[in-house]
């Protein structure tokens, strides 16, 4: 890093701060958004939140804040230039309300949501001999079509077949290795699938009962005995002639099994467990098809409504950046919510709109809360959780961009994928080698929260130096920053500089920045330099890389 674009980073850190708190202590004139029963009951519950903990909420974001922010959240990156001036000059009062309602039907939006549910079903890192591209290709198809979220849980839970023919089969088909008929066979899949379609983590629980919550041993092997009529097959396939191996693949497989499961406690004492679901016994028959069964208890006849509750949690956590549980998939009566009733009541809408993603999304993103900024005041600075308080949603948490959206966001705003190459295919090519490296280097634990914020250095390196960040503030033709400088609209700094601006932060710098931006560039030692300094430090500062 050089000097002059260490004083660039220090400087625009500087005033992206003021910047952001000078928003903060300005007044909204917005009004309390509503106009939906649901959403307004939403706000009726916050509220009553707000004045039981003695808190005030933040003004509402402004538009640069809150459409950033819901880009982010619903389609996986920021907004281009031309969106971000286009909304900014609107007048329409519902404007807010209308994007959500496009952006949810929008492509990008099932593009972003398969990522999402791929990460948290199998990971980044799919498990050997599981198809990503086919769990992928069988959520793709099923948000595109907004299929029912207890639909979709009731395929994973019960598919069979190839792993590309049938992609749903790879959420268990990830979790099977080892020896089939081995107790622990089934273990890894039984904790999954209790953890991600019931938000219950019971894992400890297959060695005893667990310390902390209700759960109990035997409880867990009922539910695993669900899981003891499937096995993974692994096929290769050889041409005769050559003996070279011409084909591979997994598939999901019945098994043959009957009876009870037996475990032993920490007592030494063995125990025999059913097919159970908390007081829903299944005929533990050869005939009895038990995946479908638990299936069919789990997602369509269960009173609890457990499935639909565990994905609001989830899905409120991923836009509000905290659950109404922390972590989002242990609930129960040991970690109780921070809003029951507005948990209870979101669920109940959930499930009387038959399981609808979209609704669900449109709902919170329309909410109050949702639209306030992230700045505190001094009325909710005990709103917290970052330190261990309990959320009470009168600001914006900030969450860090997942590895995807950072990538993502970096090509919208720089259009690195396309500067100095050729074709299109060359375009895609190095497109593809950026992803494969960010992943390596970004692609942490899937189960880490939105707000923990745990850069490394070789992360903050390859944002300060690698290959893309180079591109992104390259001079060759088709890079954003040349296209910027050779534009005839563009005719002085002020509105260059503008430009920069709006690309990465989708904001409008203020006064301030101006003002000091002007002055660094004079320092440097070509125009040119100046602005891939500036552009450089924009990428650079945690206004790009935190979702605020």
């Amino acid at each position: 890093m050089n000097l002059v674009r260490f004083l660039a980073l220090s400087m625009v850190s500087t005033v992206l701060c003021f910047s952001v708190a000078e928003a903060a202590d300005g007044k909204s004139d917005r009004p309390v958004r509503g106009g939906d029963p649901v959403v307004d009951e939403i706000n009726k519950y916050l509220r009553q939140g707000w004045t039981d903990n003695e808190v005030e909420p933040s003004p509402e974001a402004d538009d640069s804040e809150w459409l950033r922010r819901v880009y982010l959240d619903v389609v996986g990156h920021i907004p281009e230039s031309g969106t971000v001036e286009k909304f900014l000059s609107e007048k329409n009062s519902g404007k807010r309300r209308e994007l959500v309602s496009e952006l949810v039907e929008d492509p990008r939006f099932v593009r972003h949501m398969t990522t999402v549910w791929a990460n948290v079903l199998i990971g980044r890192n799919a498990p050997d001999r599981t198809s990503r591209e086919g769990l992928e290709k069988f959520l793709r198809e099923s948000f595109a079509k907004n299929r029912p979220w207890n639909e979709i849980v009731y395929d994973l839970l019960t598919a069979e077949g190839h792993f590309e023919q049938n992609g749903a089969v790879n959420f268990i088909l990830g979790q099977l290795t080892g020896n089939p008929n081995r107790d622990d066979y089934a273990v890894e899949a039984t904790a999954k699938a209790t953890k991600i379609f019931l938000g219950m983590q019971v894992q400890c629980t297959q060695c005893h009962d667990h310390p902390f919550n209700d759960w109990k041993q035997n409880q867990f092997w009922e539910f695993n005995s669900f899981l003891r009529q499937v096995r993974r097959r692994d096929v290769d396939k050889y041409d005769a002639a050559s003996g070279r191996n011409v084909d591979d693949y997994s598939e999901l497989v019945r098994r043959d099994y009957e009876g009870p499961v037996y475990f032993e406690t920490r007592q030494g004492l063995m125990k025999v467990a059913y097919p159970k679901y908390f007081d829903k016994e299944i005929d533990s028959g050869k005939k009895t098809n038990r995946r479908q069964q638990l299936a069919e208890v789990m997602a369509k006849s269960d009173g609890n409504q457990q499935v639909a509750r565990a994905f609001v949690n989830r899905t409120w956590g991923h836009f509000m950046g905290y659950g109404f549980t922390r972590p989002v998939d242990d609930m129960g009566p040991h970690n109780p919510p921070s809003h029951p009733e507005l948990l209870d009541f979101l669920t109940e809408e959930f499930v009387k709109s038959n399981y609808d993603v979209r609704q669900l999304v449109k709902w919170i993103c329309n909410s109050e809360a949702y639209h306030l900024t992230s700045q505190f005041n001094p009325k909710n600075e005990i709103d917290n959780p970052s330190i261990g308080e309990i959320p009470l949603f009168s600001h914006m948490y900030v969450k860090a961009l997942t590895v995807e959206q950072l990538y993502d966001s970096l090509i919208v705003a720089t259009n690195a994928d396309q500067a100095g190459k050729g074709s299109y295919e060359d375009a895609q090519r190095q497109k593809e080698v950026w992803l494969r490296e960010f992943m390596r280097i970004f692609g942490g634990n899937e189960d880490d929260e939105p707000t923990l914020f745990s850069g490394t250095i070789p992360q903050a390196l390859m944002l300060m130096n690698g290959d893309l960040t180079k591109q992104a503030i390259s001079p060759d033709k088709g890079a954003f920053l040349t296209t910027v400088l050779s534009s005839p609209k563009l005719r002085n700094d002020n509105q260059r500089i503008q430009a920069l601006y709006i690309s990465a932060l989708g904001r409008i710098p203020s006064r301030a920045e101006y003002a000091k931006i002007e002055k660094v560039m004079r320092q440097a030692p070509s125009p040119i330099m100046a602005y891939q300094d500036l552009y450089w430090a924009l990428l650079n500062s945690n206004e790009f890389v935190l979702n605020h």
